[in-house]
């Protein structure tokens, strides 16, 4: 068995979503977000994720750590929020030891819904069927898992 962190970077909430993985099934164990502060400067919102990553690795023990690409946004200065808010949860995770893989939003997709132009919605609803959840988690928790799951699916390959 192996315990995969997904993480699913933003600079306002960032998603994660922890699941156990064995060849062929994948078992729920946690997900939520990491609400930054909006009135704090960028960096004290990084230390926010950086220390989130790091409370939750340390809660939950994985193994391994699964992050989504950064996309690039219509908007240069949101991709480089994006990308130092990735930049912080992936050093947390290198901190602690883990292995980093990371993982294009389209290929996340693909191997949650099948296709690599998925909604948001339709990602939602099959990670609720896939991992059997009594609940549908936020999209940034779903999408997380959905990383966690691409990840166990590619172990398998």
């Amino acid at each position: 068995m192996q315990r995969i962190l997904g993480i699913d970077p933003g600079s306002r909430i960032t998603g994660y979503g922890i699941i156990d993985s064995i060849p062929g099934k994948v078992s729920f164990v946690s997900c939520g977000v990491i609400k930054t502060t909006q009135k704090y400067p960028l960096a004290n919102r990084l230390n926010e994720i950086f220390e989130g990553i790091n409370e939750v690795i340390q809660i939950h023990d994985p193994e391994v750590a699964a992050v989504e690409e950064v996309f690039m946004a219509s908007n240069p200065n949101s991709a480089l929020k994006l990308g130092q808010a990735r930049g912080a949860a992936v050093v947390a995770a290198m901190q602690n030891g883990l292995g980093v893989h990371d993982y294009s939003a389209k290929k996340v997709k693909r191997a949650v819904v099948g296709y690599g132009q998925a909604e948001k919605g339709q990602v939602q609803r099959m990670i609720r069927m896939l991992l059997n959840l009594s609940a549908t988690p936020s999209n940034d928790a779903a999408d997380a898992l959905a990383v966690a799951i691409c990840h166990a699916n590619h172990q398998i390959i």
